[in-house]
């Protein structure tokens, strides 16, 4: 099957993109007015393709109006994750280690932000099943906003079975829940920790509920509902790496 490309752009993004793995870019379009020598000059130290980028007909899925400035970066976004099976078998668990894993998250901006907060926030890696499950995109990227690129992005071949391989390794797992019994305020996260995101409207399915060790829920005034899905993972993973500072370092 060929493979399908996603373009993200801006300079921040592509330069970012061409450090950290220039082995998933498949071309660059640059405005004939590009002017960035140092990006330039980067673009051919990586012997990517460059292509003129028409400002009328932009690459799918990039509009005319948007802010590119000069410059668009085709990818293949699948090159990003890496298998479990070989993730995990490179990873040593301590108390400082934690995993972010996805259960059907639909909205590409909410995979993206996620993304983001775990890299924010120490996490070693983000888990991600190919059912039901808005894939690594162009848009993730994007809204990543580079961190995409920086922590290890993980397919795994089913939520559930994943988990139980986490918890036999040690990790504890928490799961998502506006009505969990555990609080993030009192939580210590004494183990190796997994943190699971279901679905943005029905939340987690019931047999992954079951398969958490406890559901985790934030404290929060009785006049909201709830908070989006970004937001509260977000909270979450920042409760946890305030009791894991190592994990916020280099």
């Amino acid at each position: 099957m060929k493979k399908s490309v996603e373009y993200i752009f801006g300079k921040h993004a592509v330069r970012e993109l061409l450090q950290e793995r220039p082995g998933v870019v498949v071309e660059v379009h640059t405005a004939p007015d590009f002017s960035d020598e140092k990006l330039l000059k980067l673009i051919e130290s990586k012997q990517i393709l460059l292509k003129a980028l028409n400002l009328k007909n932009p690459p799918r899925g990039v509009s005319s109006n948007a802010a590119h400035q000069g410059i668009v970066a085709g990818i293949h976004a699948e090159k990003l994750t890496v298998p479990y099976k070989e993730f995990i078998e490179k990873i040593k668990f301590t108390d400082d280690t934690a995993f972010l894993v996805l259960g059907e998250v639909q909205d590409p901006h909410n995979v993206g932000a996620v993304i983001r907060s775990a890299a924010a926030f120490g996490l070693a890696g983000v888990l991600i099943p190919p059912h039901n499950q808005a894939p690594v995109t162009g848009t993730v990227v994007k809204v990543s906003v580079g961190m995409a690129f920086k922590i290890p992005l993980v397919t795994i071949n089913n939520v559930n079975a994943t988990l139980r391989d986490l918890q036999d390794r040690g990790a504890w797992v928490y799961g998502l829940e506006g009505d969990g019994t555990v609080s993030t305020t009192t939580e210590k996260y004494p183990k190796p920790s997994v943190f699971v995101l279901g679905n943005e409207g029905s939340g987690l399915r019931a047999k992954t509920k079951e398969a958490c060790d406890d559901l985790i829920s934030i404290p929060i005034h009785p006049r909201c509902e709830s908070l989006n899905a970004a937001a509260a993972t977000a909270i979450v993973l920042a409760s946890w790496a305030a009791k894991h500072p190592a994990a916020l370092k280099a």
